[in-house]
């Protein structure tokens, strides 16, 4: 991988580690909110028992330990680059008393598997971050069985999920963000429909396929949102931090009216939209 991949790779490990104990804290409710999109790639993946899955970015352990349970006779590996997800991903383990799950620091564009380990590839939020996404693909491409399947789930375009616009279009409008580069890492990365698809393709899979899925998040109340953004937005904390007290406050202001004005009934519900992707090797 190119230095400047590396660099992005080792800011994104630094980030993730800094921010694991704000997921640890809200692991619950983060789970809560990112289960329908567990649930679209296990449906994806058909796992049989005694499959070996291979959960990529795992982060504090879903889906792979909901895979775990369903191969109680194989094994479930999650990786990630970041130490300190993996140690929550790992507590979540022995705490359900789940035998078949292992967690391994790993690098997606340099996998440390031989080819055709694994029978499934899970990978849910981790493909719009990873720096060289082609050399991603192919590399998920290697470690699966022939005729082994793949699945990951990605966002939706901006205008799909306002529980991450309804902060970041206030903050842009104080803070000047510089413009990332074409390309670059970022949540929206993969939004478009053909993204991945041309990816898998040019690795080498086949029986694309795509589906999309939407919901809503339910905070319970402003001030939560405000509080679990705050810990486990890195690229909001980050943006925030360039901001001096009165523009931080200003900002949770016009963020609090905004919220407020997407629920005029009393509720606290954002939208969310999310993109599915499965093939097969």
């Amino acid at each position: 991988m190119e230095k400047q991949l590396e660099q992005i790779r080792d800011q994104q490990k630094q980030s993730w580690n800094k921010f694991s104990p704000g997921w640890k804290k809200w692991d619950e409710f983060n789970m809560r909110f990112l289960k329908p999109m567990g649930d679209a790639i296990i449906n994806n993946l058909n796992i049989k028992d005694g499959d070996h899955v291979l959960d990529i970015a795992a982060g504090t352990g879903e889906p792979g330990l909901t895979l775990a349970a369903l191969t109680p006779n194989g094994t479930v590996t999650g990786t990630d680059i970041a130490e300190g997800m993996l140690e929550i991903a790992k507590a979540n383990a022995a705490a359900r008393g789940i035998k078949n799950y292992k967690a391994q620091i790993a690098d997606v564009s340099e996998l440390p598997f031989d080819a055709e380990t694994f029978d499934a590839v899970s990978c849910r939020m981790g493909f719009m971050f990873f720096p060289d996404m082609q050399l991603a693909a192919n590399e998920i491409y290697r470690v699966l069985k022939p005729g082994g399947s793949f699945a990951t789930a990605v966002w939706a375009g901006p205008e799909k999920n306002n529980w991450v616009t309804t902060m970041m279009s206030v903050i842009q409008k104080h803070v000047i963000l510089p413009a990332p580069p074409p390309g670059a890492p970022g949540m929206f990365r993969c939004a478009k429909p053909d993204v991945i698809a041309n990816l898998l393709k040019h690795a080498g899979f086949n029986h694309i396929t795509q589906s999309e899925i939407a919901g809503k998040v339910d905070y319970g109340s402003f001030d939560l949102y405000w509080q679990i953004m705050m810990e486990v937005g890195a690229p909001i904390v980050a943006a925030m931090s360039q901001a001096d007290e009165p523009s931080r406050q200003k900002i949770k202001e016009e963020v609090a009216a905004l919220f407020q004005s997407q629920n005029t009934g009393g509720t606290a519900l954002l939208n969310y939209g999310v993109l599915i992707i499965s093939a097969q090797r």
